[in-house]
């Protein structure tokens, strides 16, 4: 009786423990299913973005992405690709230049400034980059009486009168500067060509007067526009230039345009006037007339000139090397001296 008795709760033991087993069996069957197929537990449940090695190997091209969409601007990437087929060499002497050599000043005689229209090149530069023009009388709306320059070089909004002591506040800069352009390769250029050089509207840019004089003929390792956002553009005008004329840069010239043209993003906003940018920025650092951060440059191929030596030169200051007809002096060329340069910049007697 009493073994009987205890069958049925034996029997009532283990098919309670069965029926908890398959309780948990059951329970584990969905983890299991998880593991073993995610593509339907994520098409299950959509809203949840499980690792995979897909998305592993998207997150890690992210990156790539973020640094493509910083690429170069098209004007930047042209620009690169020109500066490298412009010959690198040392700068000439400055023996024989003159402004003459360049052919006559603001000639209307140019085929590559549309010449014949009855307009100096000083005044078609004026009425293409001032606004809020008015003409002399009777000259067929060609002399720029007044206008306002929206000056590149500064940003300042300028006026301009024409007159003998208010012409001057705005001026026609050379981009590629004449003395530049003789120590560089026009020497070996034709008048006509020379003529066209000094007369190219890709040349030529109406800019505030003091500016202009301070550039005086710097290339793009001595001076840069303080409007930073107006770099890219000017050092590309530059390399078009060059390139049109079959001139030639020296080395921290061209350190110095590739410095420039590396920070031209295609999206990023242009570099800004701000005293943070002037601290922070290596690169404009480099590039202003501030002696220190000079040396950490590429060595100077002026400094050995494929020019015959001359012998050496000695100025006893500036008014000698200017009587001279040799000012501006350069790093390299013979007469430069330091104690001459009184800013450091590389160029002696500039003014």
């Amino acid at each position: 009786m009493s073994v009987r008795s205890s069958l049925p709760r034996r029997s009532v033991q283990i098919s309670a423990v069965a029926a908890l087993a398959a309780v948990l069996i059951v329970g584990c069957e969905p983890a299991d299913d998880t593991a073993s197929t995610p593509t339907s537990t994520v098409s299950d449940r959509g809203d949840i973005a499980w690792p995979s090695p897909t998305a592993s190997t998207t997150d890690s091209e992210t990156p790539t992405e973020t640094t493509s969409s910083r690429s170069l601007s098209r004007e930047a990437t042209a620009a690169m690709a020109t500066l490298d087929t412009l010959a690198v060499k040392g700068r000439a002497p400055k023996t024989g230049y003159s402004r003459s050599v360049f052919g006559q000043a603001w000639t209307d005689d140019v085929s590559v400034a549309g010449g014949h229209n009855g307009c100096d090149t000083r005044n078609d530069i004026l009425r293409r980059d001032l606004t809020d023009l008015t003409f002399k009388p009777r000259t067929r709306d060609c002399v720029v009486l007044t206008g306002t320059l929206n000056d590149p070089y500064t940003r300042k909004t300028i006026a301009f009168q024409r007159g003998q002591s208010t012409s001057t506040a705005v001026q026609i800069d050379h981009v590629v500067a004449l003395s530049d352009a003789w120590q560089k390769g026009a020497q070996q250029l034709s008048t006509e060509e020379r003529t066209d050089l000094a007369n190219d509207p890709h040349n030529l840019q109406a800019v505030d007067g003091p500016t202009n004089a301070q550039k005086s003929d710097g290339d793009a390792a001595t001076w840069l526009p303080p409007n930073r956002s107006y770099r890219c553009t000017y050092v590309s005008r530059q390399i078009e230039v060059k390139s049109a004329y079959r001139l030639w840069v020296t080395t921290a010239e061209k350190a110095a345009m590739q410095r420039i043209l590396g920070a031209c993003g295609g999206d990023a906003p242009e570099p800004t006037e701000s005293p943070e940018t002037t601290e922070t920025t290596p690169t404009v650092a480099e590039t202003t007339r501030t002696p220190a951060p000079r040396t950490t440059r590429a060595p100077l191929v002026e400094t050995t000139p494929e020019a015959p030596a001359g012998g050496d030169v000695y100025y006893k200051n500036c008014a000698a090397a200017r009587a001279a007809g040799a000012a501006p002096l350069h790093v390299g060329e013979p007469g430069y001296r330091p104690a001459m340069d009184g800013d450091g910049d590389g160029v002696a007697c500039e003014r």
